[in-house]
């Protein structure tokens, strides 16, 4: 082998790096590399702290932004109202107020108005027994004109007689005014005078039926005391004070306390019990209507609370029926 081959065979064995004069970064090159990594971290740190200031500032005023579209739809909403869709009364709309609704809003359907051809029609019932009768004959006959005879002996009736009865009230209605007298009785042992004891049907002075009108204007129509006295003096012509009134009212209600408390047991005894709650006002101070609807009765309740120990005072700690509610916390406890 002459001295060219062998250098030849050294050539190939050398690596190629080598033979292409390649060699690794010393160290100070890689240190500055590093630094200039780092730096371009900063950089981006920088921006991503600044993208996500920005994003912050863009979200308050976005928030702002949906207060103040929540404060003008309140705004229009209220500038909206009027006595057309609120409880507003008409003389409050101005001459600028909308204008009533002078037709339906729902389209014809082009029957005629009233019951339809299969409609069951709800007649006011035939008073079997009126409390006063009157014939009403008519005087010339309407097919050929001549004059119908008026006489008793005379008359002679054919077909059904139509009936037409006409509900009405009393010109009067007067109170009806009891005087119970409670004299003395002289004794013929001491000569001295003995008075019965006043009963206790007589402590009122007003009757139970005019007690119990007063609680159903009170309770079921929601009249005011000075408005049952005002009713009563006007249609019946009884002088009652708004005192009076009230106490009526308090008798109902300490005569029905004995029936509340029987029902109130009854609860507890029931199969299945609906039961539901809703907020109220009692001089301004919030109260909670409780409704507990059995099979054959509804139990009211009126309590500070809406929490479970008011189903626990009512029902008991253990009740054995069915509770049906609509999943409050309070029926889950």
């Amino acid at each position: 082998m002459n001295a060219r081959a062998a250098r030849r065979a050294n050539n190939k064995q050398v690596p190629a790096s080598r033979r292409s004069g390649a060699h690794s970064p010393s160290r100070e090159q890689l240190q500055r590399q590093v630094e200039q990594q780092r730096l371009e971290i900063d950089k981006l740190r920088e921006q991503v702290g600044e993208r996500d200031r920005q994003i912050a500032d863009a979200e308050k005023q976005i928030a702002d932004a949906e207060k103040q579209i929540s404060d003008l739809e309140r705004q229009l909403a209220g500038r909206k109202k009027n006595s057309t869709n609120s409880s507003k009364p008409p003389s409050s709309d101005g001459l600028a107020g909308t204008q009533r609704r002078r037709c339906s809003p729902r389209k014809k359907s082009g029957r005629k108005p009233g019951g339809q051809p299969g409609h069951v029609g709800q007649e006011r019932q035939r008073v079997e027994k009126p409390d006063r009768s009157e014939e009403v004959w008519p005087s010339q006959c309407k097919h050929c004109g001549s004059a119908l005879p008026q006489g008793s002996e005379e008359r002679q009736t054919c077909g059904d007689v139509f009936c037409r009865q006409i509900v009405d009230l009393p010109e009067v209605i007067l109170p009806v005014v009891t005087e119970y007298q409670y004299p003395k009785l002289v004794c013929p042992c001491c000569r001295k005078g003995t008075r019965a004891e006043l009963r206790s049907e007589h402590a009122h002075e007003i009757g139970e039926r005019l007690t119990a009108v007063v609680s159903y204007l009170i309770a079921v129509r929601k009249m005011t005391r000075r408005d049952v006295r005002a009713t009563l003096q006007d249609l019946f012509g009884v002088d009652i004070s708004v005192g009076s009134v009230q106490k009526a009212w308090e008798e109902t209600a300490d005569a029905l306390e004995a029936p509340y408390a029987e029902v109130q047991q009854a609860l507890a005894t029931e199969p299945v019990i609906n039961s539901d709650e809703t907020g109220s006002r009692t001089n301004g101070e919030k109260r909670w209507v409780w409704a507990l609807c059995s099979s054959w009765f509804v139990f009211y309740h009126i309590a500070c609370s809406r929490g479970v120990e008011v189903l626990v005072e009512l029902l008991g700690k253990a009740f054995a029926g069915i509770l049906c509610s609509d999943r409050c916390p309070t029926y889950l406890s």
